[in-house]
């Protein structure tokens, strides 16, 4: 049985107009402890509810800022955005040398939270004035305290309340840190095939490294950074979460999309590795893409080299 997260539990949205619905603290206590989490279970006790047991929509929002503020400073702390880049870099510069065209070229961060990666790429304008860079998250307050992050630091970048696939443009690149391991079963796999049909070039999503140490660093980790217990829970159990490396690539493995993985588990240090990318790109793009990221492309495999390694 896999851990719940609570925050994907005390928010809900529909999924047809993005308004957000009603959530029941007792109706959250009862999944958490019909899956045996007692402790996460006291401290959804421990939120605001009106006479009517729904949770105040408002002081969700507070705490989510919170902790998404606090994840902020991980990001910081990990280098998350000079770690995309690495791969960033090299995927936009084989798009440009096959698509004969001069871009504009669009890069979507899928479930943005504050916007962190976004602020990041345009503050140091490392892909370039002609990469469009645009926010999604389906959490109309953490993408309105983006939208308040990006304009207080005068950043060329937008972000939009809603489903990162359902936007009026397409995305060049599709990214994101963090966002997998909410994914279960069927669902993981449908997330890949919905941008396999879509007209992106490539997808780069960074989540957690299912190591035997993860679940052993994220405690430690958030123990010391995260003041309130929602987010050293969930960070714990994001851990507990994570997909193997097999999973990803089978659940990736869409019509039209090469996955690929980089720093797979046999090539990383279990003690240094936390987040690590699957990527997918058009099967023109591969070979590009090898060249551009020079000595690194060692680091990139296919699931036909971790079928190899377990032989």
């Amino acid at each position: 049985m896999h851990r719940l997260e609570i925050s994907d539990l005390i928010t809900a949205v529909d999924p047809r107009t993005g308004h957000r619905l009603p959530v029941r603290r007792d109706e959250v206590i009862r999944r958490l402890r019909a899956n045996g989490d007692e402790h996460a279970a006291k401290i959804v006790a421990g939120l605001p509810a009106g006479q009517d047991g729904v949770l105040d929509p408002q002081a969700v929002d507070r705490l989510l800022i919170s902790v998404h503020t606090e994840l902020q400073r991980l990001s910081e702390e990990l280098r998350i955005g000079e770690r995309l880049m690495d791969l960033l870099g090299p995927l936009f510069h084989a798009i440009r040398a096959t698509d004969g065209q001069s871009g504009p070229y669009r890069l979507v961060d899928v479930g943005c939270g504050l916007g962190y990666l976004i602020r990041w790429l345009a503050a140091t304008n490392a892909l370039g004035a002609d990469v469009e860079l645009v926010g999604v998250d389906l959490d109309a307050s953490l993408v309105g305290e983006a939208e308040q992050l990006a304009r207080a630091e005068g950043l060329d970048c937008s972000f939009v309340h809603g489903n990162a696939f359902d936007l009026p443009q397409a995305a060049t690149v599709y990214v994101s840190t963090g966002v997998l391991h909410h994914f279960r079963g069927p669902a993981l796999a449908e997330f890949f095939q919905t941008q396999a049909a879509s007209p992106a070039q490539a997808f780069c999503h960074f989540d957690i490294a299912a190591t035997r140490l993860a679940p052993i660093g994220a405690w430690i980790f958030h123990r010391a950074r995260m003041r309130h217990p929602l987010g050293r829970h969930d960070g714990v159990v994001s851990a507990q979460r994570a997909h193997s490396d097999e999973t990803l690539l089978s659940a990736a493995a869409a019509p039209g999309i090469q996955p690929l993985l980089y720093e797979p588990r046999g090539a990383a240090n279990p003690f240094c590795t936390t987040l690590r990318p699957i990527i997918g790109v058009r099967p023109h793009l591969e070979a590009p893409l090898r060249r551009a990221l020079g000595r690194s492309a060692r680091r990139l495999v296919g699931s036909e080299h971790l079928a190899e390694a377990a032989r």
